[in-house]
């Protein structure tokens, strides 16, 4: 996607809508920018809960995002309400000649994130969904090794959600684990970053084959647990494990192998790293031997700390990958990179995960466009 100039001097305006915890996220990140974004309006239909969030972090509290348009001058529009509500905010906003960005996932179908792009070629302005985990530094790391093809063919990989939600955590709210609004149960919702970091590393998917239960808690329409297979364009497969019933609740991991190398991100740090450097010893010594299992990690914490767990706590909600992603959506916005994710890159993550519900119901791979 191309970007689109805008004035790199002035802090852009947001509005965001949605105050709830991850509006309240997305708060403290544009505060952390605020030299780059001046939040001028928190929409929420609790106008009480807009205003708190307003009061910490600045703007003016409205009930409806039209009002917001209407009274405040906006250029970004951020859309923090539930999922399957995303696509009616994003719209408007785009509607209104703005620039969005989405809380994932964009929508809770294809076709209605499809209305989404329609809008957005419309109003010809920039959107993101949020997939802040691509900008993780052991992301990084591990596409740049599949870039230098350190990792030789991609053969397979796994991606695994382990989590739990107490029966308190669907129950906390009307819309969770509804299909209307939540879109789908561990895979839509907790599980589609880690869906988002496969497609990343093995590319295109084509077919998906995969069963899913409720299994753990009562009063949901959507699943607790869903298990499948996704083959992809190159070849390569992947398998998909996500579940909100794995008491106590353990991690969500990547693994991605290559047929000269492997790696795994646990809980967004890099915990294994073996590649196979061009041209090294390495590589005229141990390529086509057993000896694959030696763990590089070191190498890699002493170029990146971060990327290899040094200092990070999976137990808290960073601030710092999503405000990454802001800043690359910032620099894109006034012409100066690329934007690295747009609503073509989290749409193919939706076809899968309503692929993976759709196999689940008929009891057939289905493939995907």
């Amino acid at each position: 996607m191309s970007a689109v100039g805008g004035n790199a001097e002035a802090p852009l305006r947001i509005a965001l809508v949605g105050a709830g915890v991850i509006g309240t996220h997305h708060g403290r990140v544009i505060s952390e920018l605020k030299d780059r974004l001046e939040l001028v309006a928190v929409v929420d239909l609790q106008v009480e809960r807009a205003k708190r969030l307003a009061d910490e972090h600045g703007g003016r509290a409205f009930s409806s995002l039209g009002d917001a348009l209407t009274e405040a001058q906006i250029d970004v529009v951020t859309i923090c309400t539930p999922t399957g509500r995303h696509g009616e905010g994003a719209i408007e906003a785009l509607q209104a000649g703005k620039h969005v960005i989405i809380e994932k996932p964009a929508e809770v179908t294809v076709a209605k994130t499809d209305e989404i792009v329609a809008a957005q070629r419309r109003a010809g302005t920039l959107v993101t969904v949020i997939s802040q985990h691509r900008f993780d530094p052991a992301t990084e790391v591990t596409l740049e090794a599949i870039r230098r093809g350190e990792l030789g063919r991609l053969t397979t990989g796994i991606a695994s959600i382990d989590w739990w939600r107490g029966q308190g955590y669907y129950d906390s709210g009307d819309w969770r684990g509804t299909w209307a609004l939540d879109g789908g149960g561990a895979l839509m919702n907790q599980g589609v970053h880690t869906v988002d970091l496969l497609l990343a590393t093995l590319g295109r998917p084509v077919e998906v084959f995969a069963y899913t239960g409720t299994l753990a808690h009562d009063r949901i329409e959507v699943e607790d647990a869903a298990v499948g297979v996704v083959r992809f364009e190159s070849g390569a497969l992947g398998v998909l494990h996500a579940t909100t019933a794995a008491y106590p609740g353990l991690s969500a991991r990547l693994q991605v192998h290559g047929d000269r190398g492997s790696v795994v991100i646990d809980n967004d740090e890099l915990s294994f790293i073996h590649v196979t450097k061009a041209g090294s010893q390495a590589e005229e010594k141990s390529y086509g031997s057993a000896s694959t299992s030696v763990n590089q990690i070191a190498e890699y914490a002493q170029a990146s700390p971060v990327a290899a767990g040094a200092g990070s706590n999976p137990g808290s909600l960073s601030t710092s990958s999503h405000r990454r992603q802001y800043e690359n959506f910032l620099a894109a916005v006034n012409g100066q990179e690329e934007l690295r994710v747009d609503l073509e890159t989290n749409r193919q993550s939706i076809a899968v995960i309503t692929g993976v519900y759709e196999s689940a119901r008929t009891g057939r791979p289905v493939r995907l466009e």
